[in-house]
């Protein structure tokens, strides 16, 4: 053979047709590619709950941040008001008092004086009063002596009657004719109000107003305002003094002369206290 000529080898052709794949292949494909979806959505719904969990965190980081500029106090205030008011009612205390040595003699005695005043005490006072016996007593008076057990020297019976009217212009009358119907022990007189709600409420509106100015005056004073009330206490009403005439001076006789009866006016005092949520910018 010549040398210088090429030599030419012919391989045989490879076959181009795809290679079947058998069922347990595809299978095995099949589970590989549904695991990696599952992973897929497993890392997906973790990237979410991370993104909205720092969705969170932002938030109240921020509004920790917001906050931290306003600050919250609490402040203790107390509001006084005093009502004045017209009264309309007139409660006198008159007793008829008797001593003799027996209790009997002193029981009957009184039981005499006390009818005269209960009929004096109705005239004058008039149809819309009410005249009622309050107290009744018969004790022993007693001597005591040095060195010496007490000794029974007599006895004392005491009847006590109410008069409550409205008519108080009549009031200086009623005690005129008490006393000339036998009493000789007037306690005194009371003035009163039948309904004193009105006045009442009215006061602790007033008393409660107070306070509340009281609390935003504090809250603006340190640069903030009031934006709750936490707590509020009633601390309790108090009922006007009542005017007490002694028996002394109705006792005292007059030529003449009724005995002279002001009325005046009625003060009735209430007291509030809150506590007020004050909010400060700082």
């Amino acid at each position: 053979m010549d040398g210088n000529k090429t030599r030419k080898i012919l391989l045989p052709a490879r076959s181009l047709r795809p290679r079947q794949i058998n069922l347990s292949e595809a299978v095995r494909f099949e589970i590989a590619e549904g695991e990696i979806m599952k992973r897929l959505l497993t890392i997906t719904h973790v990237m979410a709950l991370v993104l909205a969990a720092a969705s969170v965190l932002h938030a109240q980081e921020t509004r920790t941040i917001s906050d931290t500029s306003k600050r919250q106090t609490r402040v203790t205030v107390s509001g006084d008001a005093i009502v004045q008011a017209q009264p309309d009612t007139a409660i006198l205390t008159i007793a008829v008092v008797t001593q003799a040595k027996r209790a009997l003699d002193a029981q009957q005695e009184n039981a005499t004086k006390t009818d005269a005043l209960v009929r004096a005490l109705k005239t004058a006072a008039g149809t819309g009063a009410e005249v009622k016996t309050s107290g009744y007593s018969v004790q022993p008076m007693r001597v005591y002596r040095e060195n010496q057990p007490p000794t029974i020297s007599g006895y004392e019976a005491r009847n006590t009657v109410t008069v409550t009217m409205s008519e108080l212009a009549k009031v200086g009358n009623v005690i005129d004719a008490a006393s000339q119907a036998g009493a000789n022990d007037i306690a005194g007189i009371a003035f009163t109000l039948r309904q004193d709600r009105p006045a009442r409420d009215q006061a602790l509106q007033e008393a409660t107003r107070e306070a509340m100015s009281k609390a935003q005056v504090i809250a603006r004073a340190l640069g903030g305002r009031v934006v709750n009330i936490a707590e509020v206490h009633e601390e309790g009403f108090v009922r006007p003094p009542q005017p007490v005439y002694q028996a002394e001076a109705f006792m005292t006789k007059r030529d003449a002369v009724a005995t002279p009866i002001e009325v005046g006016s009625l003060d009735i005092t209430s007291r509030v206290q809150l506590v007020a949520i004050v909010e400060m910018n700082l």
